[in-house]
């Protein structure tokens, strides 16, 4: 089968320690506990979006090393195609070395390593691939030029175009904003692209990147995705993280909030999720409104905040239902016997 989906981006290797606290600068501490897993924001929204039920398609560079190898049997297992992934001598696979405190936040350091080699010619190769799918997705962990041709492919063949900009950087390519029918980012990816001392819009705080505008609420959320407007993107969403998402498209502005997490266990690769699973849904569910989309999304991202780990963490669509199965169920628990009812959904 075709793959409806295909993900421009990277592959890293996951470094993941656990701790009870987050290290202050020259601190050492002890940690819990360590893993080593798949990542890298390109394979992960591959794989998230896989796991819900389409056919995906990953163009991406690992090196030829054993992380390399490891990494192509990973895509293998997940069933997606790896026939634009390149391994690429003389240089490491991509690596992440990740922190996880214990309210389950985290601090990530990435080496690009192999994802860095990605060129316009890997993207031109896959073409046809796009060419023939629904949604393409890319992010900033690979060469601006590999991600702006990627999004040029998309609208020349009229595909659905999903940018996810991440990391942030102030200095990206205008055109990437207009080429991105669907521009998405999180709540500390906002900043003004004028300003370019870096440490000093830290010093202010989080870093809103690609804005200025400190997102503390809906309502600096929404100009926000005002001013990313302005830079020519089509329809904004802006992830809120436990607050869900805010969506702008030309009608105005939603809020979609999201379920309510208890045991918050490591919220690595939930945005990565969110992303996934909104190509899924773009590719998928044409039915659906936009907001139904982003709202299943958040649903998505929740699961896999409750296990450790980034693929480890993303859900298959069995796990998305139970889960909300059990919400429900919480739901009707908390109703007066007399008021009880039976909720239908479809998911």
């Amino acid at each position: 089968m075709k793959p409806s989906v295909v993900v421009v981006g990277s592959c890293m290797i996951d470094l993941i320690s656990y701790t009870e606290v987050l290290p202050k600068a020259g601190e050492t501490i002890f940690g819990s506990s360590f893993k080593i897993g798949f990542g890298g924001k390109g394979a992960n929204q591959c794989v998230a979006a896989s796991r819900l039920g389409c056919e995906t398609a990953l163009v991406a560079c690992v090196g030829d090393d054993t992380f390399g190898e490891n990494y192509l049997k990973n895509l293998d297992d997940d069933g997606i195609n790896k026939e634009y992934v390149t391994t690429v001598g003389n240089v490491s696979t991509g690596v992440a070395t990740i922190v996880v405190d214990g309210k389950g936040e985290n601090s990530i350091i990435i080496v690009g390593g192999s994802n860095q080699k990605m060129t316009i010619n890997e993207v031109l190769k896959a073409e046809s691939v796009i060419k023939n799918s629904k949604v393409v997705v890319c992010q900033g962990e690979i060469s601006e030029a590999s991600t702006k041709m990627a999004l040029l492919l998309g609208r020349k063949h009229e595909v659905v175009t999903l940018m996810n900009a991440a990391p942030a950087d102030s200095n990206m390519d205008k055109e990437i904003y207009a080429l991105s029918e669907y521009f998405c980012v999180n709540e500390t990816e906002i900043l003004i692209s004028q300003m370019n001392d870096i440490d000093v819009l830290y010093k202010q705080g989080k870093a809103e990147i690609l804005t200025g505008v400190k997102v503390n609420s809906l309502t600096e959320a929404k100009r926000a995705c005002e001013l990313l407007k302005e830079e020519g993107c089509l329809e904004v969403i802006i992830t809120l993280g436990s607050e869900g998402a805010i969506y702008h498209w030309k009608e105005g502005f939603e809020h979609i909030p999201a379920p309510r997490i208890n045991n918050v266990v490591d919220t690595t690769g939930a945005g990565d999720a969110f992303v996934g699973a909104l190509s899924y849904f773009l590719s998928q569910s044409s039915e659906l409104s936009r907001s139904e989309m982003i709202k299943r999304s958040c649903e998505v991202a929740s699961v896999s905040i409750q296990s450790k780990g980034t693929q480890t963490s993303f859900p298959h669509r069995k796990d998305v239902i139970k889960f909300l199965e059990g919400l429900i169920g919480i739901f009707l628990e908390s109703l007066p016997k007399e008021n009880a009812f039976v909720l239908l959904f479809y998911w």
